[in-house]
């Protein structure tokens, strides 16, 4: 009976000293876990574009990184600090077109890094689109046309006008479709503002 006694008080001894180890561990893992931060929805940053977008060149899908210009508070503490790497991709991205449509990029941010580890969050949008061009493509065709004339007029009198116009506007109308098209082009270095849609949270 003794024995009995003796291998149940250890095996309650052993349950014992178990379950003080897991509290043990337990509280230790939550005194060295990292704090969580939040940024909250609504929040309006600064970034500066990494790289050259433009609309020839990239496409939606295209990813771009870009660095935080100003740091993010909470109260009298610094919780991103400035220069944090973000990325994003490019949501649209349509190159103009050659005597009609507006170029047209669409930006937005994915992610950013702190001590190594991407977070991420939703942010707004941001898009551009470039002024239309229908004026400076008649300008050019009505140039055409009249520089045409001229020369028609002094070579052949009015017929050779005549003629000269019609050469002069197909001329012209070749300039357009070579000069007319004006593309958006972010350059590096771009200041761009987003704010979060939604709280973002990270432990450092």
């Amino acid at each position: 009976m003794r024995e009995f006694t003796s291998v149940v008080l250890c095996l309650g001894l052993a349950a014992a000293g178990g379950c003080s180890r897991a509290t043990t561990d337990t509280v230790q893992a939550s005194e060295t876990a990292a704090p969580v931060e939040t940024i909250p929805q609504g929040t309006s940053f600064r970034v500066r574009l990494q790289e050259t977008l433009d609309t020839e060149r990239n496409r939606a899908g295209d990813h771009f990184t870009a660095v935080l210009d100003e740091p993010l508070v909470s109260g009298d503490r610094v919780i991103v600090p400035k220069g944090t790497i973000f990325r994003g991709h490019i949501t649209q991205s349509h190159p103009s077109g050659r005597f009609k449509g507006n170029a047209v990029m669409a930006l937005k941010l994915d992610s950013f890094t702190i001590d190594g580890r991407g977070f991420d969050i939703h942010s707004s949008g941001y898009s551009r689109a470039s002024a239309g061009h229908k004026k400076n493509a008649f300008s050019w065709i009505g140039g055409g046309a009249g520089g045409g004339a001229m020369i028609g007029a002094i070579a052949g009198g009015g017929a050779g006008a005549l003629i000269g116009a019609g050469a002069g506007a197909a001329a012209g109308t070749v300039g357009s479709a070579v000069t007319g098209k004006r593309e958006i082009k972010l350059l590096v270095e771009t200041p761009i503002r987003f704010t979060l849609q939604e709280d973002a949270e990270f432990s450092r």
